[in-house]
Formats: structure tokens, sequence, C-alpha cells
């Protein structure tokens, strides 16, 4: 599959004069906005309402406005928004919080909620309004306590929940137009119908996004470099494998990969490491298992261990680089890391510079490194999302099992131990998660869910091992189907199936006496435990 066909299909034309901004008011969904929107052939830039105003009162107008949610209610924020709509030409779309921003200013009647309406939701479409590809009933996700229960003047109720909450306006005259759910995400089943007829049909804006852009847009930011000499702290994951595949394809051997091997691995992911050094990236493997076990022992609070395990990582990772770098007099100015989209948002501050989302986790890739050891950052996927990293894989010929691996978090086990880390509860993770992999491998499995592992439990349950009562710990299984994780399902999995890996994990994994099944969708859980 060619990266344009996945975008827009083969023929369709393309346009220079699409110019949108999503005014991001701090929803954690707010970068899927841009995602489905890519999907539809529409570029977005996501802009915070004060860098709006700023480019609003200089003159310089978008073609369109889209409006995100936000955690704060329209009653507790206190900002003037009446800059969005001094210009009438100019299209809007209001999303959950941007709708109740429309209804305050256009003086309709914004009731604040007080038991909050959060999940899947019955829409219907009222007035004879109707969606193009969309049925006249659908299910649609909120995430509100927030609601309009008179529509402002001009503006007509387009859909409704089935509980009567307005669901949808249109204004009569203007191009502008609100939405109570959020149809970027996945569990809204017509969600990119909804966005489509915004940009078609009351913005009628251009397309202007296909997959050359995508790939010269990553092109470009490699390009920067120039002559300097590039170091890559390679995980193995797909993301620094397309990142290291392209900038090696524009900078040639002035790109040096280092693989840290932390010892919170699973068998599947150092043999990929060692394939990959054979011929296809130049690659360094570090032992640092000692460090990181010593680094690790006695923390329990989850936030605390990523740190421990990010601070080994940069005392291993700076050391390696000043022995190589005296050894083979080369200085480096960049470090290329694989950082995409869905890592920026979940580890920017409420208050972060591009944006208003709430953090949620920390993230190994992303700050910390550069400040420490002076270099600039290179990062051509930052603009990305993970099903388009995998595409872009594809294009650039790498083999289709290694860019459709399942992903697999920078610390590693460390974060699928729940409790303190030990040698004996890292090895049950790692013997459970390789029957796992087996056996999703035999069953012909491995491609119906895009991320499969195990999660050690520090409880201990009753069982019978034998003739005698066992008392052991416990082993989750953890499987989801997402195509950016921003939000996922969780998979349903053949009973034999998952039969078979619980009867292998309790037999051959010593100390494990059960096995459970995660069935939590995101949101409300994250996918990792930890």
């Amino acid at each position: 599959m060619r990266l344009g066909e996945v975008f827009l299909g083969k023929n369709k034309k393309m346009s220079d004069n699409s110019k949108i901004w999503i005014v991001d008011f701090g929803s954690q969904y707010t970068l899927l906005i841009t995602r489905k929107s890519r999907d539809l052939g529409y570029s977005c830039k996501i802009v915070t309402p004060k860098t709006a105003k700023g480019l609003i009162q200089r003159g310089d107008l978008p073609n369109a406005l889209v409006l995100s949610g936000g955690p704060a209610s329209v009653f507790e924020d206190k900002q003037d928004y009446s800059f969005l709509f001094k210009n009438p030409e100019i299209p809007i779309l209001g999303i959950c919080f941007g709708m109740h921003v429309i209804g305050q200013h256009f003086k309709g009647v914004v009731e604040k909620g007080v038991i909050g309406e959060y999940g899947p939701v019955k829409i219907h479409m009222v007035n004879n309004f109707g969606i193009e590809g969309c049925p006249p009933e659908s299910n649609v996700w909120m995430s509100h306590s927030d609601h309009i229960i008179e529509a402002p003047l001009g503006f007509e109720v387009i859909m409704r929940t089935g509980n009567k909450i307005i669901g949808g306006i249109l204004h009569q005259n203007l191009p502008i137009m609100g939405i109570q759910f959020h149809p970027e995400v996945e569990h809204t089943h017509y969600g990119k119908f909804f966005l489509k007829h915004f940009f078609e049909n009351v913005a009628k804006v251009s397309q202007d996004w296909d997959s050359t852009k995508m790939l010269v847009q990553s092109e470009k930011l490699v390009q920067k470099v120039g002559n300097s000499y590039v170091l890559c702290a390679f995980s193995g994951g797909v993301d620094s494998l397309v990142a290291a595949t392209l900038t090696q394809r524009i900078i040639g051997d002035r790109l040096h990969c280092f693989f840290v091997d932390n010892g919170l691995l699973r068998p599947q992911d150092l043999q990929h490491i060692k394939t990959l050094s054979r011929g296809t990236l130049n690659i360094e493997i570090i032992d640092a298992r000692e460090q990181f076990y010593s680094a690790c022992e006695g923390i329990l609070d989850p936030e605390s261990k990523r740190k421990a395990i990010g601070r080994t990582f940069i005392d291993v990772f700076e050391q390696k680089i000043i022995d190589f770098q005296k050894e083979y007099q080369i200085e480096f100015e960049y470090l290329l890391q694989g950082t995409l989209y869905p890592d920026v948002i979940e580890s920017l501050s409420p208050h972060g510079k591009k944006g208003g989302s709430e953090t949620i986790k920390s993230h190994h890739n992303v700050g910390g490194l550069p400040e420490r050891m002076k270099l600039k950052l290179l990062e051509p996927l930052k603009f990305l999302f993970k099903d388009e990293v995998r595409v872009m894989g594809e294009e650039l010929g790498l083999k289709q099992k290694w860019i459709w691996r399942h992903p697999f978090p920078g610390p590693g086990i460390g974060v699928r131990v729940l409790g303190e880390l030990n040698r004996s509860s890292i090895k049950k993770v790692q013997e459970s998660d390789q029957i796992l992999f087996e056996e999703l491998n035999h069953f012909s499995l491995y491609n119906s869910t895009w991320q499969a592992f195990t999660v050690f439990l520090p409880v201990k349950t009753v069982g019978v091992k034998g003739d005698s009562r066992s008392y052991e710990n416990v082993i989750c299984l953890r499987m989801v189907n997402s195509t950016d994780g921003m939000t996922a399902e969780w998979s349903d999995m053949p009973h034999s199936f998952l039969k078979k890996v619980s009867n292998r994990i309790t037999n051959e994994v010593e100390g494990i006496t059960r096995v459970v099944y995660d069935i939590t969708s995101k949101p409300p859980g994250t996918i990792e435990w930890e």
C-alpha cells in the first residue's frame, strides 16, 4: 500500500489553500482532531488561544477554526474568547467545550453540569438534518458535564442525544457548527463523517494533505542537520527504526545508533536488535543490566520508577558517548529520537508552550537528555502518529514484520512489574510474555491485536498445584486494539487461545498460580498499567 492511498486515494486532486487551526483548550484528544483530519486530506495547525488571538489581531486569518474540547468548565474559564468570532467569514467548528464557547458567545443557555456524561451515547439527527455516509442514529463518545439547554440566537438544533441533551447546533447563516461529542475518537463510530461534513459543506476548504507532504516534512527536518554527526538512542521499536532508517538514508554513516540493554527486555526484543544490526543499521549494544537493577531497587512508586530508569539511561548513554567521541575523534551535535505526536501531548504540562492538555505520565523519549548533554534534538516523526509511521516504514522498504511489531515502552518491563522491581518478578514477566508471544503466533493472532503483553501483580492468591495448596502471584494479560495509542479497545480474543496461554503460564512460570485478563478500554484506563 502506498502512502497516498492511505490518506486520499490515488486520484484525488490536491490543493494548497487549506489553512485550518485547531485551538487547543486542553483536551487530551486535540491531536486526534489532527489525525482524523489528515485521514480526510486536511492538514491542521494546533495553536493555543493566546497564539490564535495574536495571529488574528495581526490579520493572519485561517481558512477555518476548530475549537477543541477541554477539561475546564466555561463557568470556570473567565477568558474572553470573543476574538474568535470577530471575522464572521471564518468557519468554526466547536467540539464539546468549544461548542459551549460558541453557545455563550451567541447568547445561548449553557447549563453547568452536576453529573457528567462520559462514554458511549446514542445521537439522533433532528430537523431533517443529515450527514452523508452517517445514519440518522449512531454511537458517539461524550466527555462533559456542562451542556447547552437552549440554542443560541440564529442557530438550529441538528442533533440530540437519547436523553434529549442538545448534541449539535448549526448557524442558519454563518459557517459555524457545534457538536457536544468527540468526533475525533475511535469510539465515535462515524466521527470522520462529522468532520468531513464541516470541512466540505460548512467550511468549504480544500484538501492539502497527502503522502508527499508527510514524507517531505520529515525529510526536511533531517536535512537541517547538514554535515553534523547524529547519535540515536535506539529502542528497536517502529518509531526509532523508521526515524533511524530515514535519517541514515539522508546523512549516511554520520548516524550512529546505540542500544542500551537495561535488563528489562523480553527475549524477542534483544534478538530483534541483533537482527537489525546485521546489515540494516549500525547499532552497538551496551550491556547495562546491573546498573538498572541497582537504580530501581526499593522503588515502588510508578512515576519514581520511570524517572529512575530514565536517569540511569542518561548516565549510561552519556558515558558511552563521551568514550565514543574520544575514541573516534568526532563530536555529536544532534540526538535522534522517534518522538511522535502522542508522546509530545502526554508529556506537556497543563501550561506547556504547545498546548493545554493535562499530563498523564512522563515519557522516556521526551526531554531530559539534550539539556544534560547539550545536544540539539532531531525528531523527524514528531508530527506523525503511530499508524502513519508504520506506513512510512513500508514506503522506506522495511520488512513488514519489523514495522508491525507491537509497541514496547521505553522503560520496558519496568512498567509491567507493579511494585518493586527485582530479578524474580522481571523473570516472571519475561517468561509469561514469551509464552503469550509464542501462542499469538501459533494461533495466527499476532496481527489481530495492536499490542499484547503481560503484567506482574504483587498480590498472592490461593491455588492448588499437584496435591498441595499454593499461595502465589498473579499474571495479567493485556491486549488492546488501537490505531494511534490515544484511545484503545480491549481485544476480544478466542477462548481457546486464552485457555492455552493461561495453562502454559501457570504450568511453566514458577510462582504464578492465577492468570487474569484486563478488559479495560482507554479511556478510562491507560494501555500500560504504570
